[in-house]
């Protein structure tokens, strides 16, 4: 285990990650190499189907394609980092690469975030007004409703950076983590942290209550909506559209509240890394996978696709 030093300003700190478990190593290397890759084909492939049938251009594929996107940048902000420490010696990040990626990452998690409340209330008028349904999401409204999740991730990223930035921070220079995560950041601080964690408190809260609020109202709506629909067919059709969403959001609402509800202790923090490697890097894996596989024009898209090179070859 690296040695323990007063930190300088500037100084690098050392990422521990796994390094309690040196058998595990090289296992944990592969399952997260074979996770990332999974991550990237999968998003990527799910961009690309989206955009080649014309059938697809619309909203909801629209608001997909920029969540495969943000599944891509956060799962890539911490993995390449993680597969670095597992199998070099050398495992420090030095500090302005360590506030780089704590931005990085806290932007796409919010935007990811307020991506899925956009989703859902995508989903509510796509079912409750039907007939309006591409009036009233324009292909403006759309690429505002998008920049402004990236630019609100942004700024609530920004406030928490700069937060961290104006603290001292000094003792030992480690970091029981695998990559810059605002609590393992805040431990090694030696000043008074209120002004940051007040800061983090209410932003995360706010983020999550508003996210949430919308999703429920938009889901309620969508319910009393399907509970009113005479035909069985609709209601099939409205349940495999909304059901990959809802998945989603369990998934990743349901590990952040996980990992933040429990109290940051030294018997927590191996909990900790795992969650935070299940909404980092397993979730972007899964996301695709969610909406793909109960996703009818996805599924046909691909068929064709794999049918079209078969002819090719065989010709």
């Amino acid at each position: 285990m690296p040695n323990e030093r007063n930190l300088s300003v500037g100084a690098p700190f050392v990422l521990l990650g796994f390094s309690e478990y040196p058998h595990l190593q090289a296992p944990l290397f592969l399952v997260f190499l074979t996770i990332y890759t999974v991550t990237l084909v999968g998003n990527l492939g799910l961009i690309v189907v989206t955009r080649i049938n014309p059938k697809m251009h619309t909203p909801m594929y629209f608001f997909l394609r920029h969540l495969s996107f943000l599944d891509i940048c956060y799962s890539s902000v911490s993995t390449p980092k993680l597969l670095e420490i597992l199998v070099v010696e050398d495992r420090t990040i030095s500090f302005k690469g360590c506030m780089t990626q704590f931005f990085f990452g806290c932007t796409f998690v919010f935007t990811e975030m307020s991506t899925l409340a956009v989703m859902a209330y995508d989903r509510f008028v796509a079912v409750c007004n039907p007939l309006l349904y591409t009036v009233a999401m324009s292909h403006k409204l759309c690429a505002l409703l998008v920049a402004g999740t990236y630019l609100w991730g942004a700024l609530c990223s920004l406030i928490l950076t700069c937060s961290l930035l104006e603290l001292s921070y000094c003792g030992s220079n480690i970091i029981n983590h695998f990559g810059c995560e605002y609590s393992a950041i805040l431990s090694r601080s030696c000043s008074d942290p209120y002004f940051s964690q007040m800061a983090c408190l209410v932003i995360s809260v706010f983020n999550e209550a508003c996210s949430l609020l919308i999703i429920l109202a938009s889901y309620v709506f969508i319910l009393v909506t399907i509970i009113r629909m005479p035909s069985t067919g609709g209601l099939r059709k409205v349940f495999s559209t909304c059901s990959s969403h809802l998945t989603a959001i369990s998934i990743f609402h349901g590990t952040i509240l996980l990992l933040y509800c429990v109290p940051n202790s030294a018997r927590s923090l191996l909990f900790i890394k795992v969650a935070t490697v299940f909404y980092t890097i397993v979730i972007p894996m899964l996301n695709p996978l969610i909406y793909s596989l109960r996703n009818n024009d996805v599924k046909q898209t691909v068929r064709n696709l794999i049918h079209t090179k078969l002819l090719s070859h065989s010709i």
